[in-house]
């Protein structure tokens, strides 16, 4: 049976889980049909909504996670929400942003991504967590530094996990993206190159990176794989069009 989801490849302390999920399979590996096929996160992508809650109940299920996770409303910004309380609402509801962080037991941190980059964070003694979603937009305005703010620690306290993204080979951008980065670091160009049309190919993963160093988050990880070209493994929005969401979880275990 092929795997719904990978844990990541880094020293994360004790009772702190991560997760990042995988497409699924047609036998019991995900509800969704094409174009969304098969364990569909998203509930805002056109997806049936029974399958999509299907898919969460199966992902909870099979891998333990000890809530439901609390999906945001992702809008490409720098907002963090606090699952502790402080980005609840006066109705209990979560509003729009790119990353959330909690210090309880028990809440699951939740990014979607179909091609953006997704980052989750853990404090080294483990008593905080916190993911985030970094598409260019949201790398450009400052959703790292923002996550890093929010998490109210010294950052070299801190270490990350960089997850599936598209990757540098697949991933064109326009000359306003370049921009975008030039003018808050000089140096960002260092990601991106050149092609013979006018546009660049863009290293998500490396503008991430470069990000987080600055900041003085020093231990930094990565799986380093692409979401374009690996077709069986990942959605990709830049691949496919319509297509479904994996998620990248992280939360923090009872002792």
């Amino acid at each position: 049976m092929t795997p719904l989801w990978f844990e990541p490849d880094w020293p994360a302390p004790k009772g702190v889980r991560a997760l990042s999920s995988l497409r699924g399979e047609p036998a019991g590996g995900g509800a969704s049909q094409a174009p969304y096929a098969w364990l569909n996160l998203g509930a805002h992508v056109g997806d049936d909504p029974a399958a999509v809650a299907e898919n969460r109940r199966l992902l909870r299920s099979r891998a333990g996670l000890p809530a439901e996770p609390s999906w945001l409303a992702q809008v490409h910004g720098v907002a963090v929400a606090d699952l502790d309380g402080a980005g609840l609402d006066a109705a209990g509801s979560l509003g729009p942003a790119d990353a959330a962080i909690t210090r309880r037991v028990g809440k699951v941190c939740a990014i979607l991504t179909a091609d953006c980059l997704p980052i989750v964070f853990a404090t080294d003694r483990g008593d905080g967590v916190a993911a985030a979603h970094a598409g260019w937009r949201g790398l450009a305005a400052g959703v790292i530094g923002a996550t890093v703010r929010a998490m109210a620690v010294p950052p070299e306290r801190l270490m990350a996990w960089l997850g599936p993204a598209i990757g540098p080979a697949h991933f064109e951008v326009g000359a306003e993206v370049l921009g975008a980065f030039l003018s808050t670091d000089s140096g960002a160009g260092d990601a991106f190159k050149a092609t013979l049309t006018g546009k660049y190919m863009a290293d998500l993963a490396m503008l991430a990176r470069r990000q987080l160093k600055n900041l003085g988050v020093s231990r930094i990880y990565g799986c380093g794989d692409c979401t374009y070209a690996h077709t069986d493994r990942y959605f990709s929005h830049r691949r496919d069009g319509v297509t479904g969401r994996q998620a990248t979880l992280i939360w923090r275990e009872g002792s």
